[in-house]
């Protein structure tokens, strides 16, 4: 009786190793599955013998296997407002956003979008998220449940906002902690689903309601939590208006108790010097968001800043800020930005960035991330021949920095031909 799976194909992930990130990549190689996980990956040649009486091999010819994608900031709510045209944050949250959360008040109409975002994820190769809910308990539940159907990784949060929003979607100190610490309770843990405290950002809670989130993270101290921070000129003078006895942006975070190796920031555009050194010193983590920065006209972020002072970073699209679903347009967005800086991001290190530093950053690199022994089998079959110019561009690549240099910048869902969740397929072209 069979008792792994086999699949042969190119593999590339990424692992960490004392020189730093280093690419693995068999051009020929074998990926070894017992039930939802992995058990090891090398070159065919050299594992095929051993598992020779195993059965039959799947092989992925003209393709590459690598790890599920991993979109460390986004928002479900926001699935419809994609693309929704805007002169700047603040306006755009106004006239698009808090207008298509408040329809989440319908739990039929929550569901219904969260198997349709959930079926893009999975149709751009993305397997694992965390994600925004709205401020209503139902689109929690019925997101969780969505994703609990389909065994995928998903980390999410109920929206905690009690100001300067909408009367319809502003919940109140009181209840955002119950509604919260009640979700937590039924959701976290559960499977591979994981809560995130999620308080939008400074701007729409009250110092009491930050309070509040502080306590649900001392007292569930392995949940996440998810906000923003420095995204936009305009939102940092509001949040000095609203906050005027802190220093800066990320000081009412930190004071109040939501900054920690737990803790998520997204979009970390404007930070000032005391705020990256606060942010290294508490572990906090931050997602980048080139596609939302760039649609927004928000500003470009400094990858280099980050890391010098020892961030940890992912990549994130933050739809529906951000206008792609795919992973591949997120890091295509990100070369750009990082060389309107002055530098150049390194393919391996993008692809590291939507893979196993994004399971970093979420707290979840023991279980995916990259192909180790032991980890869940949660991984993409990408076809280098799906489309012409990739078809040509391939048989000029002479590495795997090259390859995957071509498919960050001219890929897009075409590329993903098949998504396997837990060793399962859970999508095919």
């Amino acid at each position: 009786m069979t008792n792994h799976s086999l699949y042969r194909g190119s593999i590339f992930h990424c692992i960490e190793t004392s020189s730093g990130v280093e690419p693995a990549y068999h051009e020929d190689g074998l990926m070894v599955i017992k039930g939802e996980r992995i058990v090891e990956v090398g070159g065919y040649a050299e594992l095929s013998a051993r598992y020779s009486s195993e059965g039959s091999i799947v092989h992925f010819k003209d393709s590459l296997i690598m790890p599920g994608f991993i979109d460390s900031h986004i928002h479900y709510p926001q699935y419809k407002v994609i693309s929704s045209y805007g002169s700047s944050l603040l306006e755009w949250l106004n006239k698009y956003t808090f207008v298509e959360e408040q329809k989440f008040s319908d739990s039929e109409y929550a569901a219904k979008i969260a198997e349709l975002f959930l079926d893009e994820l999975i149709k751009n190769g993305t397997t694992t998220a965390m994600t925004f809910c709205a401020s209503y308990k139902q689109s929690v539940d019925v997101f969780f449940s969505a994703a609990e159907k389909r065994n995928m990784r998903m980390i999410a949060g109920k929206v905690m906002m009690d100001r300067n929003a909408p009367a319809g979607l502003c919940d109140d100190i009181d209840s955002s902690y119950a509604d919260s610490k009640s979700l937590i309770e039924k959701w976290h843990n559960k499977g591979r689903l994981s809560y995130a405290v999620t308080p939008r950002f400074a701007p729409t809670s009250t110092e009491g309601q930050l309070i509040q989130a502080a306590k649900l993270l001392t007292e569930h101290p392995d949940v996440l939590l998810q906000t923003h921070l420095n995204e936009n000129s305009e939102e940092i003078a509001w949040v000095k208006e609203l906050y005027p006895e802190f220093n800066n942006y990320f000081d009412v975070y930190d004071k109040l108790g939501l900054s920690g190796p737990s803790s998520v920031f997204g979009h970390c555009i404007y930070n000032t010097v005391d705020e990256y050194k606060r942010m290294a010193e508490t572990s906090s983590k931050v997602a980048l968001c080139p596609t939302s920065n760039l649609f927004l006209g928000s500003g470009l972020f400094a990858l280099n800043e980050l890391e010098s002072y020892g961030i940890d970073v992912a990549l994130a699209s933050d739809v529906g800020g951000g206008d792609s679903f795919s992973m591949f347009d997120v890091m295509n967005q990100a070369y750009k930005v990082c060389r309107l800086n002055g530098y150049n991001l390194d393919p391996v290190k993008a692809f590291y960035l939507t893979t196993l530093a994004a399971a970093k950053v979420l707290g979840v690199d023991d279980s995916i991330g990259n192909f180790e022994s032991n980890k869940e089998a949660d991984f993409i079959v990408l076809d280098l021949n799906a489309t012409e110019l990739i078809r040509q561009k391939m048989q000029t690549a002479t590495d795997i920095s090259d390859l995957l240099f071509c498919l960050m910048m001219l890929g897009d869902d075409r590329l993903v031909d098949e998504v396997y969740i837990l060793g399962q397929c859970a999508y095919k072209k």
